[in-house]
């Protein structure tokens, strides 16, 4: 089934989510999402953005459906593990040695909790978990439930090194729950990277493998903002399908394929 054509079309729609939802679909790549947005509403059956929208003002849980399905939530703990590798060995220490133990850490977009839950065991091997603080934020309030909830299957942990695991990771039926001293170490809050305000005095951000939906007007935006609330010295740790095309120009410091710092 394909959503039929009506006098209320796509522009009507994205006009209509931003409205509803604060998300700005023209910062995502068009042909793509309208793909899926297409997919999602031929699911459910409704002919046309005019029904679907009635359907996202009157129905919560198809609005929590639209948002969760959009937002493409897809992550896993210590996602490319090599990265993580420059991350414990490199990145932290370097970090550690020319701020000190008490850093201010952004994990932007990130889901389920696997990223800033990799963060903290990460820092672990360095810092005290007590001294230890993630500030992790995601468009997707259902997701941030799931991040609090610190429930994952078997091969969402199936990365996290062995020690790391049998430390913080105890089985819960069918899967297995986060550590609680884990959990007390990030702080989740809702938060639209093409909206919102971002926080400032960061010793690094995190956001890997998201912008490249991205529009790239909306990815220059979001990496100037992210330059403005690191700090000099401070680090952005990108995925490793993404890069920085005027890192130059906005004033970042290539570091290697996956790491730009603020000079």
């Amino acid at each position: 089934m394909t959503v039929l054509p009506t006098i209320y079309g796509y522009e009507y729609f994205k006009r209509e989510v931003l409205s509803l939802t604060g998300i700005d679909l023209n910062c995502y790549k068009e042909n793509q999402m309208k793909r899926r947005i297409d997919t999602l509403i031929a699911k459910r059956g409704i002919q046309g953005y005019d029904r679907y929208v009635s359907a996202l003002r009157t129905d919560r849980g198809v609005l929590e459906e639209f948002v969760a399905y959009i937002t493409i939530n897809v992550s896993q703990f210590y996602r490319d593990p090599d990265q993580w590798k420059v991350m414990e060995e490199k990145a932290i220490p370097e970090l550690i040695a020319r701020f000190g133990k008490r850093l201010k850490i952004w994990s932007a977009a990130c889901s389920t909790g696997d990223e800033p839950y990799s963060l903290v065991m990460a820092m672990s091997r360095y810092i005290p978990l007590s001294d230890i603080r993630i500030y992790a934020t995601d468009l997707d309030k259902q997701v941030i439930e799931k991040a609090k909830a610190g429930l994952y299957s078997d091969k969402s942990i199936a990365t996290v090194p062995a020690d790391l695991r049998r430390r913080y990771f105890r089985p819960a039926g069918e899967d297995y729950k986060i550590s609680e001293e884990i959990k007390a170490c990030v702080e989740f809050r809702e938060h639209n990277l093409l909206k919102d305000a971002y926080p400032t005095g960061c010793h690094m951000i995190v956001c890997r493998n998201v912008l490249i939906y991205f529009t790239e007007v909306a990815k220059d935006q979001v990496f100037r903002r992210y330059f403005t609330s690191l700090i000099s010295g401070g680090l952005l740790f990108i995925g490793s399908s993404e890069q920085i095309m005027n890192h130059k120009e906005i004033g970042y410091l290539r570091k290697n394929a996956f790491y730009y710092q603020k000079p």
